[in-house]
């Protein structure tokens, strides 16, 4: 005695309208318009802003790598950096890093924290270029 095989699951229907009845919604914003930006992601926006300003007037940091950390791995003492400039070797570029975590504890607002990152940019620049960070950028500190 063969027992019956049972038919195969039906594919779920293209739903067409919401459990309410009401049709599914429209975009939520226009396709050009990022949905969402994380954290991380507008971080890093703020570290290419300041790096796009400082390149108009130092175009030798086009050489240099800019990088965005979490946190710095090996903090010798109990001060932790708000970042840190690596200089160029043979075979690597200079690298510049800026440490999200520790910058973002210390703003307490979106426009303290762009301030802050593009003075840690103007910092770590200068120092590796060798100058006072007011000749890099001559409206450092004033803000």
């Amino acid at each position: 005695m063969d027992s019956p095989v049972p038919p195969p699951p039906a594919e779920p229907r293209p739903r067409r309208r919401d459990r309410h009845g009401r049709g599914m919604r429209g975009p939520v914003a226009p396709p050009q318009v990022p949905l969402s930006l994380t954290r991380a992601e507008t971080f890093r926006d703020l570290v290419q802003d300041s790096v796009e300003r400082l390149e108009r007037h130092w175009p030798q940091l086009a050489e240099v790598d800019f990088h965005v950390l979490e946190v710095p791995v090996d903090v010798p003492d109990e001060t932790v950096p708000l970042g840190v400039s690596v200089p160029a070797e043979r075979d690597r570029p200079a690298r510049i890093v800026v440490y999200r975590r520790p910058v973002e504890l210390r703003a307490r607002s979106r426009d303290e924290r762009a301030l802050l990152v593009h003075e840690v940019v103007v910092e770590q620049v200068a120092e590796l270029l060798g100058l006072a960070p007011e000749s890099v950028d001559p409206r450092y500190g004033q803000d």
